[in-house]
């Protein structure tokens, strides 16, 4: 059993996967080179949190493999998993303890400045700003209300204590908080420096920043580049793009 990674490439190579007789994928082939960012993109249900979650291999797939550093996931200790990818999804939950204690999970071992700076990094201080106790302001009591984009900084700021080299992300939260929304991209950028990180877009304005977009439909992936060369291409993705467009100048007007 492994316990450390030669590298942080990750590789599907005909990966089938489903449930019953029904699959999701199959046959998907790809090659993702370790600390990039990846966005997967595409229409709900084509698959793209299910290759998202099969990276962690906590899913038994049907056929094919999937590689990281070169190596089966099968062939690694779960604890050797658990150390080296990190999880932000978009219902974080957050444990009846300290905003504090919430975050030092990520890394039982790390100091507390260690801890503060993750909250500092994450955009927490405004949570923390918020409430007399602070960094000790227990989740869950009396009078306590985080928003659900508060509520993924302070999960942000758990998976940056973890500082682990791949990071799985599902931004879908940002949707539903306008009024966090640029702490939280601030709080994503400074999670995913240096990392490879595959983040499942909802919303197409999160991705110009990404190295490659992987358009993903019916367990396939059908276009793949950057942001610029896939809008120019004319396919799938910029068709993606100019109905979000679309979506985004809708207003509601007073009459």
């Amino acid at each position: 059993i492994e316990e450390t990674f030669a590298n942080h490439n990750i590789e599907f190579k005909n990966v089938t996967f489903g449930y019953g007789d029904e699959n999701i994928l199959q046959d998907l082939s790809f090659k993702l080179p370790e600390q990039k960012t990846y966005a997967l993109v595409g229409s709900s249900g084509g698959g793209k949190s299910t290759i998202a979650k099969l990276i962690s291999g906590f899913y038994k797939i049907k056929g094919g493999e999937i590689l990281i550093g070169e190596k089966n996931i099968i062939s690694y200790s779960h604890n050797a998993l658990m150390k080296n990818i990190a999880f932000v999804f978009q219902n974080a939950k957050l444990f009846k303890t300290s905003i504090f204690e919430n975050v030092k999970i990520g890394n039982p071992k790390a100091s507390d400045d260690e801890v503060m700076a993750a909250l500092k990094a994450a955009q927490c201080e405004p949570i923390l700003a918020r409430f007399k106790d602070g960094k000790d302001t227990l989740i869950g009591s009396k009078g306590v209300h985080l928003s659900g984009g508060e509520v993924q900084r302070i999960a942000i700021a758990r998976a940056m204590l973890k500082n682990a080299p791949i990071i799985i992300l599902d931004e879908a939260s940002a949707a539903t908080d306008p009024e966090n929304e640029y702490e939280i991209q601030q709080a994503f950028s400074a999670l995913m420096k240096g990392k490879t990180v595959i983040m499942i877009a909802h919303r197409l304005s999160s991705i110009k920043n990404v190295d490659e977009v992987l358009v993903v439909e019916k367990g396939s992936i059908i276009e793949r580049g950057s942001d610029e060369m896939l809008r120019a291409k004319g396919g799938k993705y910029k068709a993606l793009q100019d109905l979000f467009a679309k979506a985004n100048t809708w207003r509601v007007y007073d009459k």
